[in-house]
């Protein structure tokens, strides 16, 4: 009996080898359906979309809490951009023009400017490095989008298949040394991403980032204001640096440092 099971076990275990041998193995690049979806934001004039995004961060009793925002995206190439976000602690709007970049914050009707002549992607890095401010997300409309998703990356994958909203899409899950990352990208001609996962490794708890995308559009806008800044009545302007820049986050007060890297 002993060696009855012994030979059904290893029976059973040949088989698996087989069958997982006899299965057409997937020819898909995971850098190779990486650079089509950059290569076509990257060579679009004007993009548009709607978004949601989940931010988790551990507390110091180790309890994973997560914050959710929803909101809009425009660009137009090279230099010109408009974000409005909406979330339980924040409701903001950026609106940069090429020269200006102005972030003014509903809830606190206070708004911030300063002068970044150059194109969006050196905007976003300028903000990111003088303000402090977690960005997660806009390294995917950088025009180099490519060459800084991986930039760092150790390894990549094909997963397989995923549904985002009703779209089937391709998995692709990338590592970096401090971060795992995950991205769905729609097929076809119009290769868009529809959801986007960063994982800190190097944070207790291992706190994410999600970010679902949809409603993609290439159309040029009709309104001229679009990208124009107007500072409400009422409106109060801060510094840049100064510490009332809380009020344009999506975290609350007080939350733990490092919960946005």
């Amino acid at each position: 009996m002993k060696r009855a099971n012994f030979l059904c076990a290893a029976w059973g275990a040949t088989a698996a080898v087989l069958v997982l041998a006899a299965s057409p193995a997937r020819a898909d690049d995971p850098a190779k359906i990486l650079k089509s979806m950059t290569d076509y934001l990257g060579s679009q004039k004007t993009l548009s979309a709607s978004f949601e995004s989940d931010i988790e961060i551990i507390t110091p009793e180790l309890q994973k809490i997560q914050f959710t925002s929803s909101g809009q995206m425009k660009l137009s190439r090279p230099d010109k951009l408009r974000v409005r976000r909406t979330g339980g602690y924040t409701d903001v709007d950026l609106v940069y023009d090429g020269k200006t970049i102005s972030l003014y914050g509903n809830d606190a009707k206070t708004y911030v400017q300063a002068e970044a002549p150059g194109t969006v992607d050196q905007m976003i890095a300028a903000m990111q490095a003088r303000s402090g401010l977690g960005m997660p997300g806009t390294d995917l409309i950088l025009s180099n989008a490519y060459d800084e998703l991986t930039a760092t990356t150790i390894e990549g994958k094909h997963v397989g298949q995923g549904v985002i909203d009703g779209v089937e899409c391709e998995h692709l899950a990338f590592r970096t040394p401090e971060t795992d990352w995950q991205i769905w990208i729609e097929p076809g001609a119009k290769p868009v991403p529809r959801k986007y996962v960063i994982t800190s490794k190097t944070l207790t708890g291992a706190p994410q980032y999600t970010l679902r995308i949809r409603d993609w559009k290439t159309d040029a806008f009709a309104d001229a204001d679009t990208f124009v800044f107007k500072a409400p009545a009422g409106a109060s302007k801060i510094d840049l640096e100064s510490a009332a820049i809380a009020d344009f986050d999506e975290l609350p007060p007080g939350t733990p440092q490092g919960a946005k890297q």
